[in-house]
């Protein structure tokens, strides 16, 4: 399993910055996501360290290995793109097998790979079928075979679940973790979902204008994001403005429209007093009864607006201190709660941001 080293990588097309001095660790055997906007540069950082574009400055490690020059066909790496690029004339197995007859693999040893790959890929009944005759499915498990069968040091996923229909990317993303996990290979995929990302991912990387805004497991990134743009491109969220009053054990104290709160996040370089920005997640902003708000912190009431019923779930919009809330309830009770409601967060779900 190989580690990845990146370390001030920069990319400019004329005046534009696509990749602003990057610094990255990726643990080896890590299903490591680049995430954010369409032009946020992730896919340029992919292509460098693919080999398709090279860096105006930094470099690219792969374990010991200075690669950052190394021409694409050295690298070692296995890439599947957005739309597949297989070879419509040949069969599945020809697919598979083209990699490894480039790389002049004996004859023995190159039929065994290929059989384990449309193994694990659970291509067998389709190895001599055209490509044309499968589907959108099959067709990106066989790019990935083909990405796995030379035994890459790397492995490098160009968005490439975009072309396929909701339900199909809900069944790859299993699919395309757990064959990474199984090979144990490093592997860097690119994606502007956070579905995708939240529900695959060992680590995130969050880009936005060529940097790095956050790195970390998903349920980092989600549960304590260090800014706006991070709390907003990860799910939805409630924004409120807030004043830092003080601390009282591990809990910061926080003036907000809603009456005085306490948070248990501390965000780096939080101000010792003046205004903040919190975040809490609708499924964090709990409806209770109001007979059991005495003593618990962070209370207040609000005026519930329309309610979206989804069986599983239940969308609740509040108005609190003029201040529109989104709330979920998870399994909603058959009886909706009344026109004036009692809320309350746990102090680990307010969370206090940086800007």
């Amino acid at each position: 399993m190989t580690p990845i080293t990146i370390r001030a990588l920069t990319k400019r097309f004329g005046t534009t910055t696509a990749v602003a001095g990057i610094d990255l660790e990726i643990p080896a055997g890590d299903l490591f996501f680049l995430l954010g906007p369409s032009g946020c540069g992730k896919t340029t950082l992919l292509r460098m360290v693919a080999g398709f574009i090279e860096p105006d400055a930094g470099t690219i490690h792969f374990g010991d290995d200075n690669i950052t020059r190394t021409p694409a066909n050295k690298r070692d790496t296995g890439m599947v793109f957005q739309g597949y690029a297989l070879w419509p004339h040949m069969t599945v197995r020809q697919n598979i097998r083209f990699g490894l007859e480039v790389r002049k693999v004996k004859t023995d040893q190159a039929n065994q790979r290929v059989e384990q790959a449309l193994a694990a890929t659970q291509l067998e009944p389709y190895a001599d079928r055209k490509i044309n005759q499968l589907s959108g499915g099959q067709q990106q498990r066989v790019a990935l075979a083909r990405a796995l069968v030379i035994r890459p040091r790397v492995l490098l996923l160009d968005e490439p679940l975009s072309n396929l229909d909701a339900k199909l990317r809900l069944d790859m993303r299993l699919q395309i973790r757990e064959l990474c996990k199984q090979s144990g290979i490093t592997a860097i995929y690119v994606t502007h979902d956070q579905h995708e990302a939240l529900s695959m991912a060992d680590n995130i990387a969050l880009m936005q204008e060529g940097k790095v805004i956050q790195t970390g497991p998903p349920t980092r990134l989600y549960r304590t994001p260090v800014n706006r743009f991070v709390a907003d491109f990860l799910g939805e969220t409630n924004f409120f403005p807030a004043e830092v009053v003080g601390t009282q054990g591990n809990h910061i104290l926080l003036h907000t429209p809603f009456g005085n709160m306490a948070s248990a996040t501390y965000p780096e370089n939080l101000p010792q007093g003046g205004a903040v920005t919190c975040s809490v997640r609708p499924e964090a902003l709990q409806l209770i009864m109001t007979s059991i708000a005495n003593g618990k912190p962070n209370t207040f009431t609000a005026q519930r607006g329309p309610t979206v019923y989804l069986g599983s779930l239940a969308q609740h919009r509040l108005i609190a201190a003029e201040h529109e809330l989104k709330a979920y309830e998870l399994n909603p009770r058959p009886t909706s709660p009344p026109s004036a409601t009692t809320c309350h967060i746990d102090p680990a779900d307010l969370v206090i941001l940086r800007d």
